[in-house]
């Protein structure tokens, strides 16, 4: 598997790639893997010095140059990077204060009641009690509950799936993943939140890709960036096209 990032978009402040799956965003402090902040750090040494590292509970430092947002793992698309602190500051306004637009495309499992009507998911997100590693939309959390809206729309179904567009309206570890798990109908190849559902053979990761994300860049302009439906996901719903 290719885990090498391709530049969309490249200026003096930022950096826009998409990412693949299968390539983490930054180290958890365990593993030892080449991630995107090795990468950006090795491509553009000018970012090295730029963001925020995270201290783990022990007391280890991780950088993260450059890194303003994050996509897990195995969730494939846009992201932007920093080149310079003035840059990831004026970006980071731009996501806590909601004004980046993200668009992602995902296949869950089963049918929804009323797929031609746009629906509003509204529900807190927490860590789960039982494994510190989820999310829940619950009351049962083992942390404090935080606001979590997601917006989506059914763009097809497919026998038993569902071809969603969703659009994150904040940005909770885990949002989206939680949110449909909470409705019942998870996101397809999810070993956290579809346990014991039959992956599709056409894919080894969730079906998940960040599609676009519409974002003002440094000095005010606004711009749109894309990264294309990777080929796992569209072999996937050919694939299940061809099974109805």
């Amino acid at each position: 598997m290719n885990f090498q990032p391709e530049i969309i978009y490249q200026d003096q402040d930022v950096l826009v790639i998409n990412k693949p799956a299968g390539l983490a965003v930054h180290s958890d402090g365990h593993k030892a893997e080449l991630t995107l902040a090795d990468w950006v750090a090795g491509q553009f040494p000018q970012a090295v010095e730029v963001g925020e590292p995270m201290t783990l509970p022990d007391g280890r430092i991780i950088a993260r140059p450059g890194i303003v947002h994050r996509l897990d793992r195995d969730t494939s698309g846009v992201m932007i990077i920093a080149l310079n602190q003035p840059a990831f500051l004026w970006l980071k306004d731009q996501f806590q204060n909601r004004r980046a637009e993200k668009t992602y495309h995902a296949i869950l499992y089963g049918q929804f009641a009323d797929p031609d009507k746009e629906q509003t998911i509204d529900l807190p997100i927490g860590r789960s009690l039982r494994d510190p590693r989820v999310r829940v939309a619950s009351k049962k959390a083992a942390s404090n509950l935080r606001e979590a809206v997601t917006v989506f729309r059914v763009l097809e179904t497919i026998g038993d799936y569902s071809y969603v567009e969703a659009k994150p309206k904040t940005g909770r570890t885990h949002q989206l993943r939680t949110h449909f798990k909470a409705l019942q109908h998870p996101i397809v190849c999810d070993h956290l939140y579809a346990k014991g559902k039959v992956c599709p053979p056409s894919l080894a990761r969730q079906a998940l890709h960040a599609l676009r994300l519409k974002i003002a860049l440094p000095g005010g302009s606004i711009k749109e960036f894309e990264a294309p439906l990777p080929d796992d996901i569209k072999t996937t719903l050919d694939n299940l096209r061809l099974s109805c």
